[in-house]
């Protein structure tokens, strides 16, 4: 009996469409998209998608959270003034009043980079 392995056609076989490769990624590639929904404040668990998609080389895990906020929250925010765009004055409640103010100084956000943390812990 004679086996040959060409490297190549195994390579190929195993970076199939449907291969072992790609379920494993498909695999890892969820469950770190979990543990960011898990970690994500807010809404945003609502927004995180992911998928697989051919990179240049090869099959790539790709995971997305498109909320319209994710960049202050993944990098924080400075101390800034808020001012009211359309009306006189902005309207919130603190401890269960209404309150409104013709500006707000607000003291910044710290980061929370929870889809690093994801990445990391989904190894």
């Amino acid at each position: 009996m004679d086996v040959r392995l060409e490297p190549g056609r195994l390579a190929r076989f195993l970076r199939l469409r449907g291969g072992p490769v790609e379920r494993r990624l498909r695999r890892r590639t969820s469950r770190t998209a979990d543990i960011a929904k898990g970690l994500a404040p807010g809404s945003m668990p609502d927004y995180i998608d992911w998928h697989i998609e051919q990179g240049p080389r090869g099959l790539e895990g790709v995971i997305t959270c498109d909320h319209p906020a994710t960049h202050f929250v993944l990098n924080g925010t400075r101390p800034h003034l808020i001012k009211p765009r359309r009306a006189k004055a902005l309207r919130f409640e603190v401890d269960g009043r209404v309150v409104y103010a013709k500006i707000v100084r607000h003291p910044g956000t710290a980061a929370n980079n929870f889809m690093a943390e994801a990445l990391r812990l989904g190894r």
